[in-house]
């Protein structure tokens, strides 16, 4: 859940009706940048950004069993989440997007794949990513993708979704047929 507007009264309402929906689905349940939401409405965990908590008192906060990732846009960032303790890291954007204003370039696919060598922990790229390109991005050695615009701009926000994921998936066969030969 990411929303930068809403107060945080509105945002523990929107919060305890998505981890109602996500506990229904069995689905992950992560909030952008908020701590204390995320805390408030049980979420599974948290995405932090440069400028927010530190992994350690976030840690320290929401304790062992949640979940936290950090955006990381350099090398020494993603070196440095990992050392702190995150459970996974966002590396972009990738590619332009405008979902948002990042503050920053695209990193592109070379970089990410730099990254996959030097970073144990799971990766998740971010920034432009589309069905188009979501194969590339995970043989290159993401995790895993987040995508806004991709699914909830179609038409078909449903269809959408399930062909990124095929080709998620696929991308994730690939390169585990590839590590294994």
């Amino acid at each position: 859940m990411r929303d930068k507007e809403s107060s945080t009264r509105r945002l523990v309402e929107i919060g305890r009706e998505l981890r109602r929906l996500t506990q229904e689905k069995e689905a992950t349940f992560i909030i952008n940048d908020r701590v204390d939401v995320a805390l408030a409405v049980q979420a599974d965990g948290v995405h932090l950004g440069q400028e927010d908590l530190p992994v350690a008192a976030t840690r320290q906060i929401l304790g062992k069993e949640k979940i936290i990732g950090v955006s990381a846009h350099t090398l020494e960032q993603a070196g440095q989440a990992q050392q702190q303790g995150a459970d996974y890291i966002g590396v972009g954007p990738i590619f332009e997007t405008q979902t948002k204003d990042v503050g920053y370039s695209p990193v592109g696919i070379k970089f990410l794949r730099l990254v996959a060598k030097e970073v144990e922990i799971p990766k998740v790229a971010i920034g432009g990513i589309t069905a188009q390109n979501a194969f590339e991005i995970v043989s290159a050695g993401a995790d895993g993708v987040a995508v806004v615009t991709a699914v909830v701009a179609a038409p078909d926000i449903t269809a959408a979704a399930s062909v990124l994921r095929a080709e998620v998936e696929s991308a994730r066969t690939h390169r585990s047929r590839y590590k294994a030969e």
